[in-house]
């Protein structure tokens, strides 16, 4: 049947998308999340690989860009503490800062192409954690009041990271551990403060990153039941579009023999039909009708002419060409056979070819005062090149007169359709 409809699909009505196949276990696992409590939702196997890949472009950009900002800040604050501290301050911060953007933009250039994620996530925490020591030790090696100052901006520094890097839950708490363990190691180290108070400022920072964790969790949860949503929606999209092709196949043709119906060799016809007077081609009508069918009904059965129509129908395609030519049931039985670029000569050649297949088939109708076996009539009309004023229903009114004329001399005949003359000329009598 694939091959039959391939044969008078309209290509200006007929979607020719194709929807891939969906992996039934991502499926069932989708439907199986959604079940779940947002705060439950996690991501394994496949279900993993296919988000990482589609949120990967966007944390990448997000990543790159908020590395190449801390590389630009690091040459600007350079630049200023030149300018506007005391040398000897200066140049203690020279070091640390200095180290800042080569390392900001090493991890921007890890960033460009996707790599093993345990690659990506080694080098990502790595240079976090360089990044926030250096900014650290910058206000470490100048000491007094920048010791505190350039801790607090270190923890500002790994919270921004943690807010806007839609990464694995992992590396963020990673990240956050980092930080707030130099954090306190610095802290413990600053001779200017005691212990007390380096763990109650810890702990205070603890919180406030504690939550910025929980926040870019919530975040991230949220955006995959989004991603888990848009699976499930797409996948019933894609049902849903091939239903409805399925139904518009449906409309088409006709269910018994899988031909075309009258409905889309109309629509076919006229898309032939324009594509020809364009060309100025030649189109060739074929109007094949089943002699004394009805006698076959009544004599066999509608079982078995429903068999003769199927059989009839096959050995019609199989003597048409399956890339040009177009075969639909136009009622009862008959069949409408469209030859697009083809002469009368060739036509004609086909219809006979037709005829004596269908004979020599031998699928009997004993009661047929033709023969004892099922024959055809068949009308021939055809549209020269020169752009005579034809509509497609004046072809097909030809042929149909062609076939009127061949089954009034006889049947089981071909007969072509000669405006000028009473009687049409008759190409084959048996």
């Amino acid at each position: 049947m694939e091959n039959q409809t391939k044969q008078i699909r309209k290509p200006s009505t007929l979607s020719d998308r194709a929807a891939p196949a969906e992996d039934p276990a991502v499926t069932a696992e989708v439907e199986r999340l959604l079940t779940l409590r947002t705060r439950d939702i996690r991501f394994r196997g496949e279900i993993n690989r296919l988000y990482q890949a589609r949120i990967w472009p966007q944390t990448a950009k997000i990543i790159r860009a908020w590395m190449i900002w801390v590389a630009i800040l690091g040459v600007i604050t350079l630049a200023l503490n030149m300018l506007l501290l005391p040398p000897a301050v200066s140049l203690s911060m020279i070091m640390p800062n200095a180290v800042i953007p080569p390392i900001a933009i090493a991890v921007a250039l890890v960033w460009q192409r996707p790599r093993p994620p345990w690659l990506q996530g080694s080098l990502l925490i790595a240079g976090m954690f360089l990044i926030l020591l250096a900014v650290a030790l910058v206000g470490v090696r100048a000491g007094g009041e920048f010791y505190e100052r350039s801790l607090n901006i270190m923890l500002f520094v790994a919270i921004t990271a943690i807010i806007i890097f839609g990464i694995p839950l992992a590396w963020t708490v990673t990240i956050a551990a980092l930080a707030l363990s130099l954090y306190l190691f610095l802290q413990l180290a600053n001779p200017a403060l005691e212990l007390g108070s380096a763990v109650a400022a810890t702990l205070f920072f603890a919180t406030g990153i504690f939550a910025t964790v929980v926040a870019r969790r919530n975040m991230t949860l949220l955006a995959q039941k989004t991603f888990l949503f848009g699976l499930r929606d797409r996948r019933r999209v894609t049902e849903l579009a091939d239903v409805n092709d399925r139904l518009e196949r449906l409309a088409r043709l006709d269910p018994l023999t899988g031909l075309a119906n009258r409905r889309w060799m109309e629509e076919s016809l006229s898309h032939v039909w324009g594509d020809g007077h364009r060309r100025r081609d030649r189109i060739a009508m074929l109007m094949c009708d089943i002699d004394e069918f009805k006698k076959l009904n009544d004599h066999l059965g509608h079982a078995e002419g429903d068999r003769c129509l199927v059989e009839v129908a096959r050995i019609i395609q199989q003597n048409v060409r399956s890339n040009a030519d177009h075969v639909a049931r136009y009622g009862g039985e008959e069949f409408l056979v469209l030859l697009p670029g083809m002469s009368e000569e060739e036509a004609l050649f086909v219809a006979e070819r037709i005829r004596e297949s269908v004979e020599a088939a031998g699928f009997p109708n004993p009661t047929s005062r033709v023969s004892r076996f099922i024959t055809l009539s068949i009308g021939v009309a055809v549209l020269g090149p020169a752009g005579e004023a034809l509509s497609p229903e004046q072809l097909q009114r030809n042929a149909d007169a062609a076939l009127y004329v061949a089954k009034q001399s006889g049947r089981n005949r071909v007969v072509a359709y000669r405006p000028a003359s009473p009687d049409l000329r008759t190409a084959h009598t048996a």
